[in-house]
């Protein structure tokens, strides 16, 4: 049974490991500490290795589970299957665990709230647009948190950020907000800014 409880360990690591990168920007803006979002990025290649390697871990431990027993090992398996991190409650909790963390890319903007932006545009002629390249996102988290650290400042109409193009259109009041202020408050979330342009 330890042979068991290993190989439950392994799918919950690499369920974890597979969803890493986008787990950390939620629990930066949750802890305070925007500059670790970044810092699991670089696993994102091997992303698809690892929800293969989860997939399979946790079918070999469903089909060990739902095998038919041997008639020999009856008596002594009765005895075992009592704890519960034996059973097939635990495995199914594991699995819904390891499902949720391998789709958490797709439902990460639920954490982010929406913040509307502090502006209130006065005249139109200050109104520039920023475009900025980024490295390091990965995910839709890692769009949500970029826009969520630039609209916290003060003179920001509209941001789309893309992880997918690696970049962010900001639109701001040149009045209220200088563009050294916006590339800082990027970086501030551990994403490194390469190329800005003014539109």
């Amino acid at each position: 049974m330890k042979k068991d409880k290993k190989i439950l360990f392994t799918g919950i690591l690499t369920a974890i490991g597979a969803s890493l990168c986008c787990v950390m920007p939620v629990l930066a803006i949750v802890s305070g500490a925007s500059g670790l979002a970044s810092t699991f990025s670089w696993m994102e290649p091997f992303r698809p290795y690892l929800i293969g390697l989860t997939i399979l871990v946790l079918a070999y431990a469903w089909y060990n589970k739902l095998k038919p027993q041997n008639e020999v090992d009856c008596g002594c398996d009765e005895a075992s299957s009592s704890s519960f991190t034996k059973g097939k409650t635990f495995l199914g909790l594991v699995t819904f665990f390891a499902i949720a963390m391998l789709a958490f890319p797709y439902y990460s903007f639920l954490f982010f709230q929406d913040e509307p932006t502090k502006t209130i545009v006065v005249q139109s002629h200050h109104i520039q647009t920023l475009k900025v390249d980024i490295e390091g996102m990965t995910c839709d988290a890692c769009e949500q948190h970029v826009n969520h650290a630039v609209n916290q400042l003060e003179g920001i109409v509209q941001i789309q950020t893309s992880y997918k193009e690696a970049n962010s259109n900001i639109q701001f009041d040149s009045s209220r907000v200088d563009i050294k202020d916006i590339l800082t408050a990027i970086e501030s979330t551990g994403y490194k800014t390469t190329q800005s342009t003014i539109k």
